[in-house]
């Protein structure tokens, strides 16, 4: 990655996608598990502030009496989590490159420096994305249930249970899963690309779109790995999130490493 943030740095050749295989989603993760365990202190920090946010979010909700809410904003709330992995990422970059000794401060400016960047786009993208998801399964919500439900929600969760609760439960799941995985597609190796490259957004979610159709079963393997561990971090009141995502973050940026072969 190059530190020219203006318009005199020059642009990154697309890389080419490699043929993953399998085994390659056990490295990531045993290299993120290792990345984290060098650096911890970073892997907890950023995973703090998805934390807080996430308590931060419930609190609100329950202030407001819109606990409701909390089902669709706990199954949307991971389509942040990429955002939030940027500096795990930097962190990967350098102690692949051997670069073990530096203070916060050094991946903090990095992340700073992204601003003049193409990653805000990116975030805008993943945000925009989210807000629609929430939005989407406020609808859904009112479509199956209607507004008559919404005065008991508060005090008992049976309506659920009703044969319009279940069916909202599985259209939901189905259109939640299709939204994730889009934007899994776009995301899955665009945020490190981005970070590592001076490439333009576009550029980096084709890329990333076009890794997932040449590696479908692996690239599959990984979301279903990052969904299954995403959901049992969530289980314990999010803290198994600590954990959980700082390695999936370093793993990200090696899986990244694994699906690209730069052309630079």
């Amino acid at each position: 990655m190059t530190d020219a943030t203006g318009p005199q740095a020059a642009p990154s050749r697309v890389p080419e996608i490699a043929q993953m295989q399998m085994g390659d989603i056990g490295h990531a993760l045993r290299r993120g598990l290792s990345d984290f365990w060098r650096k911890p202190m970073m892997g907890l920090f950023f995973a703090n502030v998805a934390v807080m946010g996430g308590w931060l979010i419930y609190l609100m909700l329950f202030l407001w009496h819109m606990e409701w809410l909390a089902i669709p904003l706990t199954f949307g709330f991971p389509l942040i989590g990429p955002f939030l992995a940027v500096g795990l990422y930097e962190v990967s970059r350098r102690l692949e490159a051997g670069q073990a000794e530096w203070r916060r401060n050094d991946i903090f400016g990095v992340i700073w420096r992204q601003r003049l960047r193409q990653l805000p786009l990116m975030s805008w993208v993943i945000i925009v994305y989210y807000l629609f998801w929430s939005f989407f399964a406020h609808m859904l919500f009112a479509l199956f249930m209607g507004p008559s439900v919404l005065t008991n929600v508060t005090s008992s969760y049976s309506y659920l249970f009703q044969p319009e609760g279940v069916t909202m439960l599985l259209v939901g799941t189905a259109f939640g899963a299709v939204f994730a995985f889009v934007l899994f597609a776009l995301t899955v190796v665009s945020l490190p690309l981005l970070l590592d490259k001076e490439l333009d957004f576009v550029t980096a979610m084709l890329t990333s779109i076009a890794v997932v159709r040449k590696n479908p079963g692996v690239m599959l393997a990984w979301g279903a790995t990052i969904a299954g561990l995403t959901f049992l971090g969530m289980l314990p009141g999010l803290f198994g999130l600590f954990v959980v995502l700082p390695v999936l973050g370093h793993a990200t940026w090696h899986i990244y490493r694994r699906a690209l072969i730069s052309r630079d």
